[in-house]
């Protein structure tokens, strides 16, 4: 069941995800609620999935892992057993940001934060180590011109 979510809750999910650290009195105050009814409504969202996690955000490059890699997986197998194995395979790199499944042409597309190239080849070696795959392409990206993390809150 999709949780009911109105005008201020999305106002709250909008100041979160620019600011994940407000303390409940600042986020109240942004709002417009008094502290506990913005409390109860923040809990709620939690409670309800809404509101998965809070995170601090890093600067990739700072901790060494300047190259964002896009990896296009396709394999000519599809039983259970395989997806088990290559979903273990992913999700074990913590170079592997991110893993979706794809519908057209492609299989699978990977997304990696590495150091270089040579990062990137061993993080591929292993990768094949674990599972078969039919065709594996890498794509580096040049130049990030928008990556967030803010999931659209339409506030009517």
């Amino acid at each position: 069941m999709t949780p009911q979510i109105d005008i201020t809750d999305r106002r709250i999910l909008a100041e979160l995800q620019r600011d994940g650290s407000l303390t409940v009195d600042q986020l109240s105050e942004k709002v417009g609620l008094s502290r506990n009814a913005c409390w109860r409504r923040v809990k709620r969202l939690e409670e309800d999935g809404v509101i998965t996690g809070r995170v601090a955000l890093v600067d990739a490059e700072k901790l060494g892992l300047g190259l964002s890699v896009f990896v296009i997986v396709r394999t000519s197998s599809h039983d259970p057993e395989w997806l088990a194995k290559f979903r273990a395979a992913v999700t074990s790199f913590p170079e592997i940001i991110g893993v979706y499944r794809m519908s057209g042409d492609l299989d699978y597309v990977l997304r990696a934060r590495v150091s270089d190239v040579k990062a990137y080849d061993r993080l591929y070696q292993r990768l094949i180590a674990k599972v078969p795959l039919s065709d594996v392409s890498a794509s580096f990206v040049m130049e990030e011109i928008k990556e967030t993390t803010i999931v659209p809150v339409e506030i009517r």
